[in-house]
């Protein structure tokens, strides 16, 4: 898991500005107001293959990339980059931890361990 969190084949009908304004920008947090992806075309978030890490290492400049993975993680968003995580890495990460039920902690605790 620690890779995956490092990092921290259907097709979506929807557009992928709408899936990008699916995150509450009400909530008390308001870190989507935040991130800096507001200011991109969605449609460079909501990618294929190798273009996910071009996406990725945007969220990895991003000051609420931590809240944006824990965000698709809790809500098990399929599609697109958040928070430095591929739609992959995140099947993954839910699959082997099927019994997470609030991400926030897990990736709280793996970030302290790993940043001393």
């Amino acid at each position: 898991m620690s890779r995956l969190v490092r990092a921290v084949n259907q097709t979506d009908t929807r557009r992928s500005d709408d899936v990008v304004r699916s995150a509450n920008p009400q909530e008390p947090s308001g870190w989507v107001s935040q991130a800096l992806c507001q200011t991109l075309d969605p449609d460079e978030l909501f990618v294929r293959g190798a273009d996910q890490r071009r996406a990725a290492a945007i969220c990895r400049r991003c000051p609420v990339m931590f809240p944006c993975a824990v965000e698709a993680l809790d809500n098990k968003v399929e599609f697109g980059v958040w928070g430095g995580l591929t739609e992959r890495q995140r099947r993954a990460m839910l699959k082997k931890h099927p019994e997470v039920v609030s991400w926030s902690a897990v990736l709280h605790k793996h970030r302290t361990r790993n940043v001393g």
